[in-house]
């Protein structure tokens, strides 16, 4: 069985659309990041750098002890390795190709958009240099991507792959990044093409059953961006992701 550790943000939703795509069977843990249940002992043991997503699988490939992950990227390396789909063999062109898009998603793609999201909406001081330095870096990532989705159909090159389904999530709030989709072109049609998805639609019906209040509240943003509880580890301000 595989329990997933969620909360319907951009890498909580990568998890989801691989699940939904592979019909693979699996048990959902909203765990509410607005209220600090990241921070809980038992989430801990799990995912020890305080984040969802946090996937266990009681009856791993491994074939022994159930084995916990966390980071979005791994988890989705891990599935797509218990399944064989959606990543090629290891060894092959392909599936470098492939994890180099997955990287670029984990180290740049997300956290610049994350950046943009937080000075953008969520700082209590509006910096404009910093507002700006993350939406022209923001920008420079689109323009990457869009160069490479000129080239290909989808980003690494070949099929659908588990680097489409970790960077559409961080698309799907271009607006909240200030980028126009129209400047875009290429990357304007792969988002309508992985959008007309049903895996990804399901995934994203499935966040929406879950309850969330319009607007974060300042003990969410206390919780989400500054000090934490004094029995979690330290840890500086983080976007929801």
């Amino acid at each position: 069985m595989l329990q997933l550790y969620y909360w319907p943000t951009p890498n909580g939703h990568k998890i989801t659309i691989y699940l939904k795509e592979a019909e693979l069977p699996f048990e959902l843990l909203p765990v509410d990041i607005g209220k600090g249940e990241q921070f809980a002992p038992a989430f801990l043991r799990i995912a020890p750098n305080n984040r969802i997503p946090a996937l266990v699988d009681t009856a791993p490939i491994s074939g022994k002890e159930p084995l916990s992950l966390f980071e979005s990227g791994a988890i989705l390396e891990y599935l797509a390795d218990r399944t064989g789909r959606f990543l090629a063999t290891v060894g092959s062109a392909e599936r470098y190709q492939t994890m180099q898009w997955l990287f670029w998603q984990m180290a740049g793609l997300g956290p610049m958009a994350g950046q943009n999201h937080h000075f953008s909406g969520y700082a209590p001081e509006k910096i404009p240099y910093a507002i700006t330095r993350y939406q022209n870096e923001t920008a420079r990532l689109y323009n990457v991507l869009d160069h490479q989705l000129s080239q290909h159909a989808y980003v690494s090159g070949g099929d659908y792959t588990i680097a489409d389904m970790a960077i559409y999530p961080w698309i799907v709030p271009h607006e909240r990044q200030n980028q126009d989709l129209n400047h875009f072109p290429h990357l304007k049609r792969w988002f309508n093409l992985i959008a007309a998805r049903p895996a990804v639609q399901a995934a994203y019906a499935l966040g929406n059953t879950i309850q969330q209040p319009a607007e974060m509240t300042a003990e969410a943003k206390r919780i989400l961006f500054g000090t934490p509880p004094p029995t979690a580890p330290a840890k500086g301000p983080q976007e929801p992701m």
